[in-house]
């Protein structure tokens, strides 16, 4: 946020109490004038033997035209106040804008991969609550852990992929939390396809992360079904990013048993129930090829821990983000050079 400050501020202590003065003396000059010319100070006595008046009568005085020279003066004085006003703030050298921030934290890049497939309209998860209309879908739970767990890691870098039928980037590496949770937000059901494809939704994570510096380089990966879609299997993705050195936890989204969805029929909403199909074999080895950890979660809060153990133990790098910046003096001034640059990018691109 930029501030002003003044390069000169020492000025301000000297000239600002003389200002202030001169100006309450021009503001009560004219009644200092008439208290001088009751208490006959100043040559306010009438010299004796000489008439007030130079006129032998005051008729032609009163018919004689007002002249506007004493508004005239009035606005002189006033403009002379506003410019000297103008030139001690000019002493003072007013400047606008930031200085160099230099910060240095640590964290690690994480890829959050999210199932968006249409099978995410279950609404088994928030199991408390009795009533199917207050429940919300697995995408709607997902979507409020995922948030909480964003703003646990404020040193992390964080990426969204979004998968289905097809798999792209959400929101691509980035420290701007903010950006990443507004990306968030807008993730329906059904955006990427209704199937899955697992093994492609890895590797679009997997390519994020290859160019990263970071030490430690994780994808999290939440899905509720089995890959049935894409042409790059998930084993095959796994040992792929292995060779590239991501590490994958996988999290199977769903209870065991069947689980309510509402379906859309010609008499309208109906809740039916299905089985929960998730290839929990697939996701155990994928995660052991990578050097990951499996889970399999019954309740939210169960969620929320597997989400929050993750990434808990690992290796951190330091990382350092500067802010180039130089005040700028105000118009009308000897300007300096200004090195601002933002490389900030937030796009969605389709793979």
């Amino acid at each position: 946020m930029e501030q002003l400050l003044f390069a000169d501020g020492r000025w301000l202590r000297v000239l600002l109490p003389m200002y202030v003065v001169w100006a309450l003396l021009w503001w009560f000059r004219p009644r200092l004038r008439q208290l001088a010319t009751r208490s006959g100070l100043g040559g306010g006595r009438k010299a004796p033997g000489r008439a007030a008046v130079a006129y032998s009568s005051i008729v032609r005085a009163r018919q004689s035209a007002q002249t506007a020279t004493p508004t005239v003066r009035r606005l002189v004085s006033a403009l002379r106040l506003v410019v000297v006003a103008l030139v001690l703030l000019a002493v003072m050298r007013p400047q606008t804008g930031r200085a160099l921030t230099e910060v240095t934290t640590e964290g690690i890049d994480i890829v959050l991969v999210i199932d968006t497939s249409g099978s995410m309209r279950a609404l088994d998860l928030d199991a408390h609550e009795r009533s199917l209309s207050r429940r919300r879908d697995r995408l709607e739970v997902a979507k409020g852990v995922v948030e909480t767990f964003i703003g646990r890691r404020p040193n992390d870098r964080i990426g969204l992929v979004v998968f289905g039928e097809e798999a792209f980037t959400q929101c691509p590496l980035t420290l701007d939390h903010g950006i990443a949770a507004t990306f968030l937000e807008q993730l329906e059901i059904g955006m990427a396809g209704d199937a899955t494809a697992i093994g492609s939704a890895v590797g679009v994570a997997t390519r994020r992360l290859v160019d990263s510096e970071a030490e430690s380089k994780v994808a999290v990966l939440l899905t509720d079904g089995r890959s049935n879609a894409g042409a790059l299997t998930p084993l095959r993705a796994a040992e792929a990013a292995a060779a590239l050195g991501v590490k994958l936890y996988t999290i199977g989204v769903g209870t065991r048993g069947q689980a309510p969805i509402v379906v859309e029929t010609r008499f309208g909403p109906r809740v039916v129930y299905e089985d929960v199909e998730i290839d929990e074999d697939t996701l155990r080895q994928m995660a052991t090829v990578t050097g990951g950890v499996y889970f399999r979660p019954k309740r939210l809060r169960g969620w929320k821990r597997s989400t929050s153990g993750s990434t808990s133990s690992r290796r951190r790098r330091s990382r350092r983000s500067r802010t180039w910046s130089t005040r700028s003096a105000s118009p009308g001034w000897s300007r300096r050079p200004c090195f601002c640059s933002c490389s900030k990018s937030c796009c969605s691109i389709r793979v």
